[in-house]
């Protein structure tokens, strides 16, 4: 399973979620949707923002687990 760590880097940016809404130009509900993992997929411009917005790389951004653990998003 593919996962994004948006909320912990967020948390290691003192930043929130609205913050990051305003900033990508995206609704809420879609941020959230794409934190879930709601999403089929995800483009290439997001991971663009979502790396510029929170001063990581892709590498730092996705997690690839065999199942849902929440202990595994944390930023180390």
């Amino acid at each position: 399973m593919v996962r994004l760590r948006i909320e912990p880097l967020l948390k290691k940016n003192h930043r929130s979620k609205y913050w990051l809404c305003k900033q990508m130009n995206i609704t809420s509900r879609n941020l959230n949707r794409i934190i879930r993992g709601d999403t089929l997929s995800i483009s290439f411009k997001y991971i663009e923002d979502f790396c510029k917005y929170l001063n990581c790389t892709p590498g730092e951004l996705f997690l690839i687990t065999d199942s849902y653990n929440p202990e595994q998003l944390l930023v180390k």
